[in-house]
């Protein structure tokens, strides 16, 4: 299956409103594995995530036993990068484009509608059935896009009226929330996957204003004191 998830800057602007992403998922270490898990189940067969190796996933809790029974379908060592197996050529000639590496796909989706987890989150919401389309399905959120649904055996399938929403009409192996549930999963591990510092940083950045916020305190009350019998 092709997840395909970008072919153009006009993307992120095109369609509906993007949805919020549940920030909190980005500090749920069962969240982000799980998201390690469809990613490699689903997105891996065409994609490669080739500034990733597999084992930087230690930082979400898996040991190196469990990413080797688990999610090491396309190399055989754990210190490898994650990259598809697909052979370019066929891929370009298959679908007619090479589809893009998704190491940082999160953060060079973001636009003037959010951020680029909220536009991914909107995004693999967004499938429904089109049968103009040589894939069958199309996508609200970028029109006339080149991948399939590869997530539709989870959700189901669905229809897009004229004014533009979407309707449920044949249900997956998962309720809609529960489907809801699995993209937030799979898009916060999209979105740490560019950056797996970030949560160290945000942390560092709080102590580092807090340290700031004291010695501001210092230097005032030191200034004051050293001004005070100046005239």
């Amino acid at each position: 299956a092709l997840l395909c998830l970008a072919s153009g800057a006009t993307a992120n602007t095109a369609g509906p409103a993007w949805d919020k992403f549940p920030t909190e998922k980005m500090a749920d270490k069962a969240a982000l594995q799980n998201g390690a898990k469809l990613f490699v189940n689903y997105c891996l067969n065409c994609h490669s995530a080739s500034y990733m190796r597999y084992n930087r996933l230690t930082d979400l809790g898996l040991t190196e036993a469990q990413i080797k029974q688990n999610l090491l379908f396309a190399t055989d060592k754990v210190g490898d990068t994650m990259k598809t197996s697909l052979d370019p050529k066929l891929a370009k000639e298959s679908f007619g484009t090479l589809p893009p590496d998704l190491t940082v796909i999160a953060r060079s989706r973001a636009g003037a509608q959010g951020s680029g987890a909220a536009y991914l989150y909107t995004y693999m919401r967004g499938f429904y059935r089109d049968e103009t389309k040589a894939t069958g399905w199309n996508n609200s959120v970028f029109p006339s896009v080149a991948m399939p649904h590869v997530l539709w055996q989870l959700q189901g399938q669905q229809s897009i009226d004229q004014h533009g929403k979407l309707e449920l009409t044949t249900k997956g192996s998962m309720t809609p929330q529960e489907y809801d549930g699995a993209v937030a999963d799979l898009v916060a591990y999209l979105q740490w996957m560019g950056e797996p510092a970030q949560g160290q940083r945000t942390r560092l950045g709080m102590f580092v204003l807090a340290f700031l916020a004291v010695m501001t305190y210092f230097a005032w009350r030191l200034n004051a004191s050293y001004w005070k019998d100046v005239k």
